[in-house]
């Protein structure tokens, strides 16, 4: 049974709250700027007035993603269409390697079921992109995708690079998840630097699954987490 990460967040500040949840980016080989996408928004009204309390669910199976761009990445920005997932493995660093690679397909954009290499880095899948001209046969991202918890929800970019034809990426999740406060619609580019100054990370890293955030009157974060 795979692992679920929970999140739960209460408002106890004197005013409804826009809260929003991204990741962490993955570290993408190559040198390539990642984008991070947010995952999660909703508005939480004050528990002090009887507002609820906001939950975030995602499982920990990692998924390859490929996106058709709508346009140059940009903050604030949908990061373009509908998003094609496998599920992956990462490289572990001893023992058997199963179904850590994909390679993606355009005319229309799929991702087949993932197969073994054992070049892969450890701690990561890859992702392979076909032959195509940019511009001409469309641009794509390529990176970590997400599959919240939601019933009938989509499959979302979490964090992404551009992708170069007929090149090959490979992809390290970070299991550090962030909440903030601000209204980005799932899918949209988050500036990762400037909101993670100012959110709550819930650090996933260390085994922990389970976190209760709350948004506090003078501005501050509290969070306890449990595995």
């Amino acid at each position: 049974m795979s692992t679920t990460y929970t999140i739960n967040v209460t408002n106890n500040s004197g005013s409804n709250q826009d809260f929003f949840i991204f990741q962490e980016p993955a570290q993408y080989s190559g040198g390539a700027t990642p984008y991070t996408n947010a995952l999660y928004q909703e508005q939480v009204a004050p528990a002090s007035g009887g507002g609820g309390v906001m939950t975030f669910e995602m499982t920990q199976q990692f998924y390859a993603g490929a996106q058709e761009q709508f346009m140059t990445p940009a903050i604030g920005a949908v990061s373009g269409g509908t998003t094609t997932c496998q599920p992956v493995n990462i490289t572990p660093a001893t023992g058997t390697i199963t179904n850590n690679a994909v390679n993606f397909s355009i005319d229309p954009i799929a991702l087949p079921a993932a197969t073994s290499l054992d070049t892969v880095q450890k701690g990561a899948f890859r992702i392979v992109a076909p032959v195509f001209v940019p511009g001409v046969q469309g641009n794509y991202n390529v990176g970590l995708a997400s599959l919240p918890k939601i019933p009938g929800a989509p499959a979302i970019m979490s964090s992404f690079i551009v992708a170069q034809p007929n090149q090959y990426v490979d992809c390290q999740p970070i299991m550090k998840f962030y909440v903030a406060t601000g209204s980005y619609t799932p899918g949209t580019v988050v500036n990762f630097t400037s909101a993670s100054n100012v959110s709550v990370v819930c650090d996933a890293t260390d085994g922990s699954t389970t976190f209760q955030v709350s948004y506090n009157r003078d501005g501050t974060w509290s969070i306890t987490s449990q595995q």
